[in-house]
């Protein structure tokens, strides 16, 4: 593909409002998407993510702020005008078309020159040229989502937007697509904007993920970022699992902060927190906790005793249920190596975790926010 364009600049979301009566649907959202970048949406339902898209998108008119492609401010373009092409979940291939032709259509509209050369290119890039001449009927729901991004790109848009475009697929299909999307988005350099309520998904494409909750971002980063490190119990909870243990600081030790959780003491990296007195929440995920035991030597350091209360094997891990001391139930996946030395209910273990691997939340949050969400469908 050729174009006379400026080469594809930063998305720019300025104080970006949608109000609907009396509910913000995004409130005062600001941030930049960089140019080039796999950028996600990722929150419940009712988050503002959609609405977000559609701002962009042309499809919905902010109640107030800005939506700028570089320097210039595009908030008050139609969608036609705007460079921004959108890839729905339900792709919208027209049924009597062949692939080919639903890819040029565009093309044909606008009576661009070469539309054989492109069109023929851009199905190579999401491998589809030997179905060219097929219906979108006689295809996977794979096959019919790439012929969707094939159509969006071949306008040579500077932001490709997709909203929830692997949520009809199976599970299987839906992994080997996240695949697929980030290889072409690689390919073709231009900025991906994603929309999903799926955790992995977002985290398995992005480059960037901002998890959304009533119209805001609640934490932005790296997916590595934000999973290794959440900043509130919303994303500790909502993407993933988390273990989280209210407890008081009791000292300093070292490079560490030692905390006191019940009959136990826990530690966490000094520099993790500005806390150094008071209460504090302590948080770990499951995958991290080492279940072994009763009795068992050179464990690392933050242990919790308890029982089994419930095992579930899931093939690749089995996850226990593990009922601590004072009666809180701490979750811990093990990976499968031999699954015939699953734990009993009733067994009495040890939880063991590195220091480095927790985290800390401001203990005056709900530390329930993001267990309770309603999901898309």
């Amino acid at each position: 593909m050729t174009t006379n364009r400026p080469k594809v600049e930063d998305l720019h979301l300025v104080n970006l409002t949608k109000s609907f009566d009396d509910f913000k649907a995004v409130d005062n959202l600001t941030l930049t998407i960089p140019a080039g970048s796999f950028f996600a949406l990722l929150g419940p339902s009712g988050c503002g993510k959609t609405t977000t898209l559609r701002m962009v998108a042309g499809l919905e008119e902010p109640t107030s702020g800005q939506i700028k492609l570089g320097s210039e401010d595009i908030t008050s373009f139609p969608p036609y005008k705007r460079w921004v092409n959108t890839v729905f979940q339900s792709y919208a291939l027209f049924p009597h078309l062949s692939i080919y032709e639903n890819v040029a259509f565009g093309l044909r509209r606008q009576k661009s020159a070469d539309i054989d050369k492109q069109v023929k290119a851009m199905l190579e890039l999401v491998e589809l040229t030997t179905l060219a001449q097929r219906k979108p009927q006689q295809l996977s729901g794979g096959q019919q989502q790439r012929v969707a991004v094939a159509r969006a790109l071949i306008n040579e848009p500077d932001v490709l937007l997709l909203d929830e475009p692997l949520g009809a697929l199976d599970l299987k299909l839906r992994r080997q697509m996240q695949l697929e999307l980030k290889r072409i988005q690689i390919e073709v350099g231009i900025t991906f904007v994603h929309v999903t309520h799926d955790q992995e998904e977002a985290m398995t494409m992005a480059d960037t993920v901002a998890v959304m909750n009533e119209g805001r971002i609640e934490q932005m980063g790296a997916p590595l970022t934000i999973y290794e490190k959440p900043r509130t119990a919303f994303v500790a909870n909502f993407l993933g699992q988390s273990n989280l243990f209210e407890g008081t600081v009791a000292g300093v030790e070292g490079d560490e902060l030692a905390v006191k959780v019940k009959d136990t003491v826990i530690y966490v990296p000094l520099n993790s927190t500005e806390i150094r007195s008071g209460r504090i929440v302590l948080g770990v995920r499951p995958e991290k906790v080492k279940i072994v035991d009763q009795g068992k030597t050179g464990l690392p350091k933050n242990q919790i005793q308890g029982s089994i209360h419930n095992t579930a094997f899931v093939g690749v891990s089995t996850q226990y249920e593990v009922l601590s001391s004072w009666g809180q139930e701490i979750s811990a996946f093990e990976q499968n190596v031999d699954p015939s030395d699953l734990g009993r209910p009733g067994q009495l273990v040890t939880l063991a975790w590195e220091p480095r691997h927790s985290f800390v939340l401001d203990p005056d949050e709900d530390l329930t926010a993001g267990l309770d969400t309603t999901w898309d469908e």
